[in-house]
């Protein structure tokens, strides 16, 4: 059941992803940061009001406050990413986080995947690195110094580590409260905090909102959707698992790329696709 959530997370995230980059030349990245978690409130309310507010556990709060800090930094960062890098080129650094969390989810929630999880991590990585094999004639190391000179890359790889963190907090979070509970007040914050620097950093706001509110809207619905399952799937997994599975959202948004943004590489992609649905497997039938 969870695999299933956390490939419906990689979609709505992918879609989320794609549509980002129709308007990001049009609107203010802060704007659209903001709007990524205040027009998801709505739909997460609604939820919430039908389910019902949970006890909250103690650690709910740290695991808010800390959250909220790392995901102010890191919508804004994504979102420069896509601004400044094709989806192709700075999705893939993505894919960094499951080996990130090799490292942060021992220390915070004590959890380590098995050795077929590391291997299948692994997989998910190395077809991460195939999405831009086709720069090798330059050395094997190439696709990631690729990745590493593109301005947009470099965000991405931050926004990597930093969900790596940020995903440990969400299982405590969602731990202590319930999945619909955690996500409407993150949210909540988010959308308040990032709203203040949008103010000060942004002019024309509301005729920017104006412009692309229909985007916006839809934006917003389809991360509700990205978080139901993803903060329902974390409590049936490893962090670890649930995060390389929905780092397959790196391939959806690089043939979005291809297909929508005529962006190139083809052949890679089908090979980097091999690669990471074969890492999902060993993921998924060996943990």
């Amino acid at each position: 059941m969870w695999l299933t959530l956390a490939f419906l997370t990689a979609l709505f995230t992918s879609l989320q992803d794609v549509f980002g980059k129709t308007i990001i030349t049009r609107v203010n990245v802060y704007v659209i940061a903001w709007a990524w978690f205040f027009f998801t409130l709505p739909f997460v309310y609604a939820y919430l009001f039908v389910e019902g507010v949970p006890p909250l556990g103690a650690p709910f709060f740290t695991a808010l406050a800390g959250s909220t800090v790392i995901l102010i930094i890191c919508s804004v960062c994504y979102f420069k990413a896509i601004k400044f890098s094709d989806l192709s080129v700075g999705m893939p650094m993505l894919a960094f986080t499951p080996v990130f969390l090799l490292l942060t989810s021992p220390l915070m929630v004590g959890e380590f995947p098995g050795p077929a999880g590391v291997i299948g991590i692994i997989l998910i990585v190395a077809g991460a690195y195939v999405l831009n094999i086709h720069t090798k004639g330059k050395g094997y190391l190439e696709p990631f110094k690729c990745l590493f000179r593109e301005k947009g890359a470099r965000y991405m790889l931050l926004v990597a580590f930093l969900y790596s963190v940020g995903a440990n907090f969400d299982k405590i979070g969602v731990v202590h409260s319930s999945p619909i509970m955690w996500i409407a007040a993150l949210n909540t914050v988010l959308a308040l905090a990032v709203g203040i620097i949008m103010f000060c950093k942004t002019r024309n706001v509301t005729a920017q909102v104006r412009s692309v509110w229909p985007t916006l809207v839809l934006i917003g619905l389809l991360n509700a959707i990205a978080l139901i399952f993803q903060m329902v799937a974390i409590k049936m997994t490893l962090v670890a698992h649930l995060v390389a599975v929905k780092r397959t959202s790196v391939l959806m948004t690089s043939l979005f790329g291809i297909f929508l943004f005529k962006e190139k590489g083809m052949k890679e992609r089908l090979l980097g696709a091999l690669l990471m649905i074969t890492g999902v497997f060993m993921i998924s039938l060996f943990q």
